[in-house]
């Protein structure tokens, strides 16, 4: 199925580029190469002289093509923690380690001035500790749910992505793989359609997005509430419509769900499944000099999820030997949510962050974790402060929990797609993170991370847990 969608959405947006373009391309005046760079051999001069993105060989800055990659190795280990029982979706108590990695190379064309095409080819292996089972904010956002998938390389990402420009006004904007324009209409609008990540664009934050450089939790990169469309490896086929003003943006995603929590498979039904996502943000001078941005995000999923309640009943009524969110009929079900995302530079090399996030509750945790709210503030630093250019230093403090009814049918002994002690004491999971992410030389990073979990997997007789872990990052 995914093979199939892949080719329909090739052929659709080759179909779009040939008609689209024509009306837009000459709308967007020409990117200007920009200013050259210390020539190589000044840069040799001086042997504390950086490039600006530091990287093992140096980008395109120019030009209709992207070629570059990266990898990410991370190694975490926990000691022995306090548990009287387990269940069958616990995190072992027992002393254990696990590594991960995840290599990606990406590719762009842009075939116009207001068009392109992105292509992302990744593969990744290992695993995580306990197989990524039993905590909400699980330590590593690298590792696949699922590790029976396998390790031969997939197609990560395959969108199309379109400008069209509102106004004459316009600025500079950093060459990325997401984006290869080096100019930006100030007032714009932007589509993508294909394959790709809804948090590649969603519910993003300068100090706490980015698993390659920043924190490795899940709830403290992403919004633990907000359960969002992907498959099991994160990503989704998606159409993605943004507006951009001066100082507020509007984005709208409607996306594909999984066929099953937590599913590598896709719903290609819209009547059945789907996900629609509102995101509103603003971005405000609201200290001197320092601009702050807030996001407002919602989100409303259609899907075939089980009823906590009705599980619940089911089971004390001797339905089933156990509560089971998934003995139901085929229905479509809804879930939805509200999240918010802000983050505030203080000065120069300090800033504060932070989420929160509420979802219904009441049925079931189907993509993302097993989170129904959160709450989270961090303070983010960067190494310019103690002349440390590309360094980074950050540390959050993270707050999860569940619903009533999700809470009830942990303890009777259910099962979700991430949880299941067989019992639960209830108490919400707390997590506190800190990095540091040292810069070695060009695109060579090493990261040094530790977190501390209380009442993991929301069960105050296990615990706490501490997480140390080691990163290596390059970026090619």
């Amino acid at each position: 199925m995914e093979r199939v969608l892949l080719r329909r959405s090739a052929w659709l947006a080759l179909l779009i580029l040939y008609f689209v373009p024509r009306a837009s391309a000459q709308l967007i005046p020409a990117a200007s190469d920009p200013q050259p760079q210390t020539p190589p051999a000044a840069a040799a001069e001086s042997p504390d002289s950086q490039p600006e993105s530091p990287a093992l060989l140096p980008h395109l800055e120019t030009g209709r093509l992207w070629l570059s990659g990266q990898a990410n190795f991370i190694s975490q280990y926990h000691p022995n923690f306090h548990s009287p029982y387990s269940g069958p979706n616990s995190l072992s108590p027992e002393a254990q380690d696990a590594s991960s990695r995840v290599l990606t190379l990406f590719t762009g064309l842009r075939l116009t001035n207001s068009a392109e095409l992105l292509c992302d080819v990744q593969e990744s292996g290992g695993h995580g500790i306990g197989e990524a089972l039993g905590l909400a904010g699980f330590t590593n956002l690298d590792v696949v749910r699922n590790p029976t998938l396998g390790k031969a390389p997939y197609v990560a990402r395959l969108m199309w992505h379109q400008v069209i420009p509102l106004g004459k006004n316009s600025s500079s904007s950093e060459r990325t793989p997401f984006s290869l324009f080096s100019r930006l209409p100030d007032r714009r609008l932007e589509i993508r359609f294909g394959k790709f990540a809804l948090n590649d664009f969603l519910d993003l934050n300068s100090y706490g997005s980015d698993s390659n450089f920043q924190f490795l939790n899940w709830t403290v990169d992403n919004n633990g509430a907000w359960d969002y469309a992907a498959d099991t490896r994160g990503y989704t086929f998606a159409a993605l419509v943004e507006y951009h003003d001066v100082h507020w943006s509007l984005r709208f995603a409607e996306a594909l769900m999984p066929k099953v929590a937590n599913g590598i498979h896709l719903d290609p039904d819209l009547s059945r499944a789907r996900a629609e996502n509102v995101e509103l943000e603003f971005r405000r001078t609201v200290l001197p000099h320092r601009e702050g941005t807030l996001r407002l995000l919602t989100f409303v999923n259609h899907a075939n999820m089980g009823s906590y309640r009705e599980a619940v009943a089911n089971f004390l009524n001797g339905l089933t030997p156990k509560p089971e969110i998934t003995a139901h009929p085929l229905t479509t079900s809804i879930k939805y949510g509200f999240a918010l995302n802000f983050e505030q530079p203080l000065n120069d090399w300090l800033g504060v962050f932070g989420r929160w996030g509420w979802n219904e509750g009441q049925h079931e945790s189907y993509v993302y974790t097993e989170v129904d709210q959160t709450v989270e503030l961090g303070l983010g630093a960067a190494g310019n402060h103690w002349s440390r250019k590309f360094d980074r230093a950050a540390l959050a403090f993270v707050s999860n929990g569940i619903s009533r009814n999700h809470q009830q049918y942990l303890a009777l002994g259910g099962s979700g797609f991430l949880l299941g002690d067989g019992r639960l004491t209830y108490g919400r999971e707390n997590i506190a993170e800190t990095y540091y992410t040292l810069h070695v030389w060009r695109g060579v990073f090493t990261s040094f991370d530790f977190q501390y979990i209380s009442n993991p997997g929301y069960n105050r007789d296990r615990g706490p847990i501490f997480v140390p872990a080691l990163r290596l990052h390059l970026e090619f």
